[in-house]
């Protein structure tokens, strides 16, 4: 989520009455064209459960409908989920996306509960070591707290707190040290199936990230997005609010080298993604400013469509 959409973002996290500019500054790019030139899956389609039962600030139906449709452009069924995650639920659906829950109740400070039970924990992890695949993205502080232990019952270590930026990375001429670029020419767009595609029509060249949090995963999972040697976890009273005061001095700013904002592992005979950020895959504007798929000279949408690829298990 790029920094100018944080103040907007931190009130809706914070279950604060939203206003209309805040409703407005974070919308779906109505002139995005999902359309997919070659669509993936033309016989056999894989279902696609999409998240909405956990006070998602991301639902298929509205700031990420551009990446639902462009799942569906490619073949997908694309079906909303209301209730809570249990082995029956999940047991009719190949591929599970869960883009920025959040927990029912107002963080307290820098508390902030698991978005999930632990009997929805426990479901979606046995679901996916059975065979299952799994979509994980979780944003910044409180999103990264909130999948906190989700994410762990795959390996998966979330930031503390804050965002993790790189000046060194950064996207030129945007003044955003957490708008990051991930490349083959700087080296931090790491080579794995995701990344290379099915062809070389699909080969992903530059990703770009829009204010994430910073992760670390587990022995024998593939970093995608990997984080410069300057890249620190940021804690900022735009991120936070008043919860920063409880973060000592000391805390605020943290070396986040050799994490990374995007990674692949495999879970018993099932597939995870677990993504830093979540703007990278939808397409937003804020006015006349755009940010995600929709934004000219990164390869955001072809990701999309690689990372759907891969735990689908069209690609090795």
């Amino acid at each position: 989520m790029p920094r100018f959409a944080r103040t907007a973002a931190l009130a809706v996290t914070l279950s604060l009455p939203p206003t209309a500019v805040a409703l407005a500054q974070q919308a779906a790019d109505p002139e995005f064209d999902p359309r997919v030139e070659r669509p993936a899956y033309t016989d056999e389609r894989p279902r696609v459960l999409f998240d909405e039962a956990h006070n998602n600030f991301h639902k298929a139906s509205g700031r990420y409908k551009p990446f639902a449709d462009l799942l569906a452009n490619d073949g997908c069924e694309v079906t909303p989920a209301r209730e809570p995650l249990t082995r029956a639920a999940l047991a009719s659906y190949d591929v599970l996306v869960i883009a920025n829950a959040r927990p029912l109740h107002r963080p307290r400070g820098l508390e902030v509960e698991s978005a999930f039970s632990v009997e929805e924990c426990d479901a979606v992890h046995d679901w996916v070591r059975d065979g299952g695949a799994l979509l994980l993205i979780a944003d910044h502080w409180p999103f990264s707290t909130a999948a906190r232990e989700l994410a762990g019952r795959f390996g998966v270590e979330t930031s503390r707190f804050g965002f993790a930026s790189d000046s060194a990375h950064a996207d030129p001429g945007q003044g955003d040290t957490s708008r990051l670029v991930f490349s083959r020419e700087n080296g931090l767009l790491a080579d794995h199936a995701i990344t290379r595609g099915r062809d070389a029509r699909e080969r992903v060249q530059r990703v770009v990230t829009f204010t994430g949090q910073s992760l670390r995963g587990p022995e024998g999972s593939a970093p995608l997005l990997v984080l410069g040697p300057q890249a620190v976890d940021e804690a900022t009273e735009d991120i936070m609010g008043p919860a920063l005061a409880e973060v000592p001095a000391s805390d605020r700013r943290f070396p986040a080298a050799g994490r990374s904002q995007g990674l692949a592992l495999v879970a018993g005979r099932g597939r995870v993604v677990v993504l830093g950020e979540a703007a990278m895959l939808t397409a937003q504007r804020e006015g006349e400013l755009r940010f995600g798929m929709n934004v000219p000279g990164n390869d955001d949408r072809q990701l999309a469509l690689n990372v759907m690829h891969w735990l689908s298990g069209l690609l090795d």
